[in-house]
């Protein structure tokens, strides 16, 4: 299946979303209004599996968005009960763009004290070694995703309940990952030891007899009427359940957290919050430190929407220039209603952006966008701007070039792909051919993000890799395939 957009290759694609809800009736109906909140972070396929205590599990696996398939009442009562947990995915791991069926989650196992199901965000970066050891072992696997090497661990685990063999299963797991799992009665979630991807807990309904409910990001939790009750620590594993509440445990050798900033940057929605604080005041600031670090004199500060809104926000209000929506985005765009020919594809921009020529003829225009990947995306709407009569494009950055490939959960390309990994900021200044181009420094990347003092080189307070090249954990199957991490020099 295409992606939901055929054009958007030059964006980083959102890892997955995760979901689960406990004591409330039709749990189901609860995770298909929070995976819809959650899209953005997955619009490949989708999955719920529930449990009811006479008709035992169920699930339904589909792919597309949400609203396609979770509305439907002959889906839905198919999927009755008080516990249910949901997944909404891109590819990270996997069959790349060919996804089969069985490759959506969530899993489910049968145990012998009972079944589980578990979903499970981020990406393992030692599947490929544990893979080849269960399948030695006798494993069978039925899907291509890494996330099922978790159910067979749990399977040769001699523990004596699933939430002792699901901690057993993670201690032999390397990479960055939140989980959502549950058993018959119980709902389970766990950050791995660096907290690299979000996961909140929170509570629904009266509180004597209330639900509980994890999710990927606060927004989810605002769709369903719950209340946000904290953050999953970085490393912890809760066990809950109707009759004793919320259980914590620390499977983990506890270690400095290394949250992945490019949750603030790009990937959650601006209307989250992330370790306490907003996402969209986050990326406000990011526009507001852009605009000291690298003024320049114009007459109009557009985004490119819609995640370069907030920044741009910031960078006209700091830096006292107009904002205005030069770049109009078409709600509707969708799957493309026809065949992406070579034409239709280079016209693909213009069906996803229009410009606003009326306000751009004549002006000296500041884009704010949140990254540049491979930047043909960036080349083709400044050519839109030009066209429309722009008398200078500005591009300003509200990230650190992109050099370096996400190895826990996010799809990017290959770093030779990347356009930060063999250009200088000025080689791609010319390559995308505008009048200036820069980024935000990772030091002002940190202080946008509350951290006043910028980042601690010797020991960074997120997971940068993507702008660093320093990983927090080591990518073993990938240096196993030739990946050569950064040098001293670089």
């Amino acid at each position: 299946m295409p992606p939901a957009h055929p054009f958007d290759d030059d964006k980083l694609h959102e890892e997955c979303g995760i979901f689960g809800v406990l004591g409330v009736q039709d749990a189901a109906n609860f995770v298909a209004l929070g995976l819809h909140a959650l899209q953005h972070r997955g619009q490949e396929a989708g999955g719920i599996v529930s449990h009811d205590p006479e008709q035992g599990f169920n699930s339904a696996r589909r792919f597309g968005y949400v609203r396609d398939n979770f509305t439907s009442t002959d889906i839905m009562e198919t999927l009755p009960g008080p516990l249910a947990i949901g997944h909404v995915r891109y590819s990270t791991a996997g069959s790349k763009g060919q996804t089969a069926i069985r490759d959506v989650q969530p899993f489910f196992g049968e145990f012998s004290m009972g079944g589980a199901a578990i979903a499970h965000n981020g990406n393992i970066t030692n599947a490929n070694a544990l893979r080849r050891e269960l399948i030695e072992r006798g494993s069978i696997f039925q899907s291509s995703s890494d996330s099922e090497c978790i159910i067979h661990l749990m399977a040769r685990s001699l523990q004596r309940d699933i939430p002792a063999r699901m901690e057993d299963a993670l201690r032999r797991v390397e990479g960055a990952f939140s989980v959502v799992a549950m058993t018959r009665t119980k709902l389970i979630g766990v950050r791995d030891a660096l907290g690299v991807r979000p996961l909140v807990l929170g509570r629904i309904g009266p509180e004597e007899n209330s639900g509980w409910v994890l999710s990927s990001e606060t927004c989810a939790l605002d769709i369903i009427g719950a209340e946000f009750v904290r953050e999953i620590e970085p490393g912890e594993m809760v066990v809950i359940s109707q009759e004793t509440g919320v259980e914590s445990r620390r499977p983990f050798r506890q270690k400095k957290p290394r949250f992945c900033i490019f949750e603030q940057v790009y990937f959650s929605r601006p209307d989250s919050i992330l370790g306490g604080r907003s996402v969209y005041e986050t990326r406000r600031q990011i526009g507001v430190e852009l605009a000291r670090e690298a003024p320049v004199e114009a007459d109009l500060v557009c985004p490119v929407p819609d995640s370069g809104t907030p920044a741009a926000i910031g960078f006209a209000h700091e830096s006292g220039i107009p904002y205005g929506m030069g770049i109009i985005r078409n709600q509707y765009m969708g799957r493309t209603f026809i065949e992406p020919t070579e034409q239709i594809r280079n016209m693909g921009v213009r069906l996803k952006l229009n410009v606003n020529r009326a306000l751009i003829r004549g002006k000296r225009v500041i884009l704010v966008d949140d990254s540049v990947v491979r930047g043909t995306t960036s080349r083709k709407i400044k050519e839109m701007i030009l066209d429309a009569g722009a008398a200078e494009v500005h591009f300003r950055i509200a990230s650190p070039p992109t050099a370096w490939p996400c190895f826990y959960g996010v799809d990017t390309p290959q770093r030779e792909k990347l356009l930060a990994a063999t250009m200088s900021e000025d080689e791609m200044r010319d390559f995308l051919g505008v009048d200036s181009l820069k980024f935000i420094s990772l030091d002002g990347l940190y202080r946008a993000a509350g951290e006043a003092g910028g980042r601690n080189n010797s020991c960074p307070q997120y997971c940068d890799a993507c702008f660093s090249g320093e990983y927090p954990v080591e990518p073993a199957d990938m240096i196993e395939k030739g990946f050569k991490l950064k040098t001293a020099a670089e």
